[in-house]
């Protein structure tokens, strides 16, 4: 009988282990900006319908369930930077996603305006504390040379996001009502916390931990809110001129008081310092004249449909469909090419592109509805447009920051983009809002269009963000 001897593979310990696939994080993290954006538009087409629901509320009145989300979005994004360096990316994600969740019902099932205005806020703070928490996964997730193809496409699952929501909410409304613009976060938000619980891991060790800038916070909650005000109630005559300009000027002493607050403090809200990057500075700039535009695009497209053209929701809602379509590919490819290139040649000429478009629409729609020949050439132009520019600028942003310094430095340029949207929002409604529209009270919008686009092209030229190994 012969003695067999086994033996067994003895583990290689040099061998090295499996490299984690960055995917499944990146899905988790964009499923959940995707609503965040998605939600930020989607009430754009639902604005008439809620102004019928809650009959004797003004357009005025109405627009603070865009705008008191977007405020107080716009003013949480920076703090909640903070919080997901200091406690754990994972953490804030999932808390910013249970909230915004929560919020979500609430807001399907609001009585009246002032509850889900107050629906809305709690909505904000939830997409405030997920949104740079999952800019900051997304980056952890992926090698450093794959970073900013990775960023592009964040980038770009937000801004199809925010441009499918229109179209979206135009169909939801119609076919479920208003509040099922709400009630569809659910699915897929309850499917990327569950997830997020076990294919995200935590990006870094937590930093040092610092309280909140709470004087910080109430100014710039302050500043923007007020001047978004006192744009709003200019349309209507509600209002005495004193008491609008009284409102505006308070606006602009508490936006100056921030800036005075944020130089003295060691850890102020926004830490100015990250503005010392010349390319951080023209960006965010930049972000702040397109952020306008994009959401005065949107918000203007229903008023015409609907106001001049008599489409009806379903029908406005599907015209404006080809051009956020053309988001997300466009967006791809821009990303790979800013790689090589850098993303200012993408910048400079979505700008471009994004007043032609503008000028389009000035100079060719009439009263008479014609959708193939007069209204889908500009429509396509402005789509692509978009695509160039607003992915571009959220990965242009970061591309020069030190890597602790990520989170924070994405939800500025985030909070930017917001402000910027409510200056939009209160724009259209101040020169749109009225019961009666006609096609010439469409021409201050599209000459603004042409402005802020051209503007946004101009800060740009200073963005650079070409690879080192490129430039030398």
């Amino acid at each position: 009988m012969t003695n067999a001897t086994v033996t067994f593979p003895t583990p290689n310990a040099s061998a090295t282990p499996p490299v984690k696939s960055p995917w499944p994080a990146f899905w988790i993290a964009c499923s959940a900006t995707f609503l965040v954006s998605l939600d930020t538009t989607m009430l754009f087409a639902a604005f008439d319908a809620l102004r019928q629901s809650f009959a004797g509320t003004s357009a005025a009145e109405l627009s603070w369930v865009l705008n008191g989300y977007t405020v107080v979005y716009a003013a949480m994004l920076i703090p909640a930077g903070g919080l997901a360096d200091a406690y754990g990316r994972r953490r804030i994600f999932r808390l910013g996603l249970t909230l915004f969740l929560a919020a979500s019902v609430a807001c399907g099932a609001a009585p009246s305006v002032e509850w889900l205005i107050a629906a809305r806020v709690v909505q904000a703070l939830g997409a405030a504390l997920l949104t740079p928490a999952s800019m900051s996964i997304v980056l952890a997730a992926f090698p450093t040379e794959k970073r900013a193809v990775a960023v592009s496409l964040w980038g770009a699952v937000g801004g199809l996001a925010a441009a499918v929501g229109p179209s979206l909410g135009s169909w939801v409304t119609a076919s479920a009502g208003w509040p099922w613009a709400f009630y569809i976060n659910l699915p897929v938000g309850l499917w990327a916390l569950w997830r997020s619980g076990s294919h995200i891991e935590e990006a870094v060790k937590p930093a040092q931990r610092r309280s909140v800038d709470i004087v910080g916070l109430v100014l710039l909650m302050i500043a923007v809110g007020a001047i978004a005000l006192a744009i709003v109630e200019s349309g209507e005559s509600r209002w005495p001129a004193e008491q609008i300009v009284f409102v505006g000027v308070g606006g602009l002493v508490a936006g100056a008081c921030f800036v005075l607050w944020a130089q003295t403090r060691p850890h102020a809200l926004i830490d100015l310092s990250l503005f010392d990057h010349r390319t951080y500075r023209y960006v965010n700039a930049a972000t702040l004249m397109f952020g306008t535009a994009f959401s005065m695009m949107f918000l203007g497209f229903f008023f015409f449909m609907i106001g001049v053209w008599h489409y009806t929701l379903p029908q406005a809602g599907l015209a404006v469909t080809p051009g956020p379509l053309l988001v997300m590919p466009t967006a791809i490819v821009t990303g790979r090419l800013a790689t090589r290139f850098g993303h200012r040649p993408f910048l400079v000429g979505g700008s471009l592109l994004y007043a032609l478009s503008s000028l389009w629409f000035f100079g060719v729609p009439g009263n008479e509805p014609n959708y193939l020949l007069h209204w889908l050439p500009g429509l396509l132009m402005s789509g692509m447009a978009v695509g160039l520019v607003l992915p571009s600028l959220s990965a242009a942003a970061v591309s020069r920051l030190p890597v602790e310094h990520y989170a924070v430095g994405s939800a500025v340029n985030q909070a930017t983009r917001q402000i910027g949207s409510v200056l939009g929002v209160a724009l259209t409604v101040a020169l749109l809002g009225h019961a009666t529209l006609h096609r010439s009270d469409f021409n201050a919008l599209y000459l603004l269009h042409v402005a802020l686009a051209l503007l946004t092209g101009l800060l740009c030229l200073p963005v650079d963000t070409k690879p080192r190994a490129a430039q030398s």
